[in-house]
């Protein structure tokens, strides 16, 4: 019987003058995108910018995503790899690169050349999907908060002292590297504790400053104080996260004008902007 699927992640990565990046494999002699398999309880997204890293030395941010691949590999087994469109964050050099086993070139090509370089179907039909969408969008992720204690269970008079569960904690830790692979900058949350709970770690982690809002609460949440906030996201130029609860994030949603994912505890849509349009979204639920 065959075996699970290898999981694997990377990124289509566009630089000026619509240029890619590829690398080369010395084991198979081919020319691909960079890409690795998940460590064991990494995310996907988390994956796909190690994974360019460890083989490029770029560190990236994650944008669009594209449809995945699968096909056959060794052992009977199939190989399923998540990708997006990444740019660099930073410089872009690879002059610099110094070449090992696994990956001996690194390079960027011009986008004509790269469909005629690289060494599979596959990737060819990946590179004319993220062509598109190589221009620069930022990232807008809607999250819900973790895994809280129960209403019932929370004997004080203000719910919105009310904080999480060991369970949420864990989901605050796991957002983490989440929100960096989208390179999270701005950390907009409801002034509530299971909110602030949720997003204190990213901001403990990077040292963005942790915006708090009553206009997210429960408790005084309006149609435009979200709206407001949201415009401000979405009008922006730089990748953010809002934190929120489940009955105020509908009219998230509506100020965003996209459908309600009915996200999780700990789950978070991410919404991909280019001058103050949606171009894309994905959904990842709490594990």
């Amino acid at each position: 019987m065959p075996g699970k699927d290898v999981l694997a992640a990377g990124a289509v990565v566009f630089g000026s003058g619509k240029r890619v990046l590829v690398v080369h494999r010395p084991r198979y002699d081919d020319w691909s995108f960079p890409k690795g398999k998940l460590d064991p309880g990494e995310h996907i997204t988390s994956a796909a910018v190690r994974e360019v890293e460890e083989e490029t030395g770029l560190h990236v941010r994650l944008g669009p995503p594209l449809h995945g691949q699968r096909y056959p590999v060794t052992g009977g087994r199939m190989k399923t790899v998540s990708y997006w469109v990444g740019r660099a964050v930073g410089d872009p050099d690879v002059s610099g690169y110094r070449p090992n086993d696994e990956i001996d070139q690194v390079a960027w090509v011009p986008y004509d050349e790269a469909r005629t370089l690289l060494s599979y179907e596959h990737d060819r039909v990946t590179l004319r999907e993220a062509y598109p969408l190589r221009r620069k969008t930022h990232a807008v992720v809607v999250l819900r908060h973790g895994d809280a204690r129960s209403r019932k269970m929370w004997r004080r008079q203000d719910d919105r002292l009310r904080p999480l569960l060991q369970a949420g904690r864990l989901q605050a830790q796991r957002v983490i590297p989440m929100l960096a692979a989208y390179d999270v900058t701005r950390i907009v949350s409801s002034s509530s504790t299971r909110c602030v709970e949720t997003v204190a770690p990213y901001s403990d982690t990077t040292g963005w400053k942790l915006e708090l809002e009553d206009g997210l609460s429960e408790e005084e949440a309006s149609a435009e104080s979200v709206g407001g906030i949201v415009d401000e996201l979405i009008d922006g130029d730089e990748s953010a996260v809002l934190c929120s609860h489940r009955p105020v994030l509908p009219a998230v949603y509506e100020a965003i004008g996209v459908e309600d994912p009915r996200l999780a505890p700990g789950g978070m849509l991410v919404v991909h902007v280019r001058k103050g349009a949606v171009v894309a979204s994905e959904l990842h639920q709490a594990r």
